[in-house]
């Protein structure tokens, strides 16, 4: 399950653009916006989601998939969004990425991702206005802060699968984790991502074709790194996207 930004105030007074880190950010500004592969960027904290395409890197990604542990999905019964954490919030713990560098995780992930950003009068943190491109639709969307919902930051594996998957189990720390970690985190058309709602891959995938390895592959990444299972179904859906 994912949420949204609130609607936030238009563009009057930005600041121009950053080139480089932003002073205090933590979070990497998006550079010339190449997106990277997900097999490249095993800690989220690169730009975009990039096409797997090549034999060798979907090989690459069959092996990674295998690893997934897989059960059967379990009720939804006591999740909360706020069993996770407030929304986006920057006091994750510190093994988290970006986690308690003055900025929001929202902003953290548009930062790394946009390009041509500008920001809020007087913050290096807050994004007004910025390009993205959409790896799930492969669409550019012209962003500003006035119509926040048109992005959505989604969480690949949604908080409500992770909950049903055993997170309903976990401590807070560790919800509050992945529920912040860039791994986790890809802001998209938010349109598309409500349509995701809380699926697996077995029931949604991107609906541009050529980013479904790439999208399956950081579906692993996050189940590997928090020890959450799939569902078998999910498994096979998400091999059968890089070849298997």
């Amino acid at each position: 399950m994912v949420v949204a930004g609130a609607a936030l105030t238009g563009c009057e007074g930005l600041a121009p653009p950053a080139d480089g880190n932003s002073p205090g950010s933590g979070a990497p500004a998006a550079g010339d916006g190449r997106a990277v592969s997900p097999l490249d960027n095993p800690d989220g904290t690169k730009p975009g989601l990039a096409a797997v395409t090549s034999g060798g890197d979907k090989a690459r990604a069959r092996e990674l998939i295998g690893k997934v542990a897989t059960k059967g999905r379990g009720p939804r019964t006591g999740y909360d969004r706020d069993e996770f954490g407030y929304a986006w919030m920057d006091s994750a713990p510190h093994d988290v990425p970006y986690a308690r560098n003055g900025c929001d995780t929202r902003n953290d992930v548009l930062k790394r991702d946009g390009l041509d950003l500008r920001f809020k009068s007087g913050s290096d943190c807050v994004v007004a206005s910025m390009t993205l491109h959409d790896p799930y639709t492969g669409r550019e969307i012209e962003w500003t802060k006035s119509r926040a919902a048109k992005v959505q930051i989604d969480h690949v594996m949604p908080l409500s699968y992770d909950w049903q998957m055993g997170a309903s189990r976990w401590t807070e720390d560790k919800r509050e984790s992945i529920a912040n970690d860039p791994l986790n985190l890809v802001p998209v058309d938010g349109p598309t991502n409500s349509a995701k709602g809380d699926s697996g891959p077995a029931s949604w995938l991107p609906p541009d074709k050529r980013i479904r390895c790439a999208y399956a592959v950081r579906f692993a990444q996050v189940s590997l790194k928090y020890d959450l299972p799939v569902t078998t179904a999910d498994k096979e859906m998400m091999l059968r996207q890089c070849g298997g």
